[in-house]
């Protein structure tokens, strides 16, 4: 099958079956498209769109998201994961409003310098947004060109990736560049799905290579299993006088950086050392399990009591900064997304106690 007929099999599908009333895709422009596209990183479609659509109705352009404060930034992201993404959208929009006057590049290579903004993305965005020939392999495509062409081994190896990537840009066609782009990436999420893809129903079936030889349930090969470590923590519940509990803002880089999280200890006998409380009853509560990409976080939160000389009142914790987070009114804040559910859970159960 030579490039046009791979374009032109995918597009004639997209038109027929694709998806076309996706919220971003009212309004094509780039910066639509970049936020689009940064939040479907690792990111499913059905749980994007309420997340984009709270976004633009606070930041309806990079202008409005580059005054914002991280903060605000970070709270409209609670729940969609891997925040480094979120502060990253900040960076970058500050750049694009500060330095360009609100003009995105027009260049994969100039794209690419922005933070967050990888080869794929920037293909996307500017394929999509200004009609620009440039190819995509995020994911779905990946997982379409790697059983069409039978190309075996993981993505993630160098040798693995060339290839795909020169098939993704042998294919690109150079009219209808933005609807290719979404097509393609259609094609992976709605039928050339990890598990039992619908192959029957597929544009490209009659020349798949992993459909005739049967490999649709070995391409692409998965990446190398490793096993997860686990690591613990206990967070406090400290509350004060009104019932508000104590928060800190974590440092800006790291796991859930700029988030507002509870005050963590390995061991509740360093809290005097590390924050200066003195605990003189503590109740732990149902412990819960938080994964991350490289190992699992168990987390026991703790309902700690202080001595009459911690009044919780007057806890600030040193080198961070901290606030008394009201269950019954929540601030918008950036949260750790376990924090979040704890605060929840303490709310309602604070509320059914009245």
């Amino acid at each position: 099958m030579s490039p046009s007929e791979f374009s032109g099999a995918v597009l004639e599908w997209f038109d027929r079956h694709g998806r076309h009333d996706l919220p971003w895709q009212a309004d094509k422009s780039a910066y639509h498209t970049w936020i689009s596209e940064i939040m479907l990183q690792q990111t499913q479609v059905a749980t994007v769109i309420p997340y984009f659509q709270r976004f633009i109705a606070r930041f309806p352009d990079v202008h409005t998201l580059a005054d914002a404060e991280l903060d605000e930034v970070l709270h409209l992201w609670t729940g969609l994961g891997y925040y480094a993404r979120a502060r990253n959208l900040h960076k970058t929009a500050q750049l694009v409003s500060q330095q360009r006057q609100g003009v995105f590049p027009d260049s994969v290579e100039e794209m690419e310098q922005l933070p967050g903004i990888g080869r794929s993305t920037a293909g996307a965005i500017l394929a999509i947004s200004s009609g620009r020939r440039a190819a995509i392999l995020d994911g779905n495509v990946k997982r379409v060109l790697a059983r069409f062409y039978a190309v075996d081994g993981w993505a993630g190896l160098p040798a693995v990736s060339r290839e795909l990537w020169n098939h993704a840009e042998r294919n690109t066609p150079l009219d209808r560049v933005g609807d290719y782009t979404q097509a393609m990436m259609d094609l992976g999420a709605t039928l050339c799905t990890r598990s039992r893809p619908k192959c029957l129903l597929c544009p490209l079936q009659m020349q798949c290579k992993a459909l005739a030889r049967n490999l649709t349930d070995k391409l692409p090969a998965p990446k190398p299993k490793k096993v997860l470590p686990v690591k613990a923590t206990q967070m406090l519940i400290i509350r004060d006088d009104s019932n508000r509990i104590l928060l800190h803002q974590r440092p800006p880089s790291g796991i859930w950086g700029g988030l507002w999280s509870l005050p963590e200890l390995p061991d509740l006998r360093d809290a005097d050392t590390q924050f200066g409380f003195d605990i003189v009853d503590a109740q732990p509560m149902a412990p819960l399990r938080h994964t991350f990409s490289h190992y699992h976080l168990d987390i026991t939160p703790v309902l700690v009591r202080l001595s009459a000389a911690n009044n919780p009142a007057n806890c600030v914790m040193e080198g961070a900064p901290t606030l008394w987070y009201n269950v019954r009114q929540p601030q918008n804040i950036g949260l750790a997304a376990p924090v979040k559910r704890l605060l929840e859970q303490l709310g309602a159960a604070d509320s059914n106690s009245r």
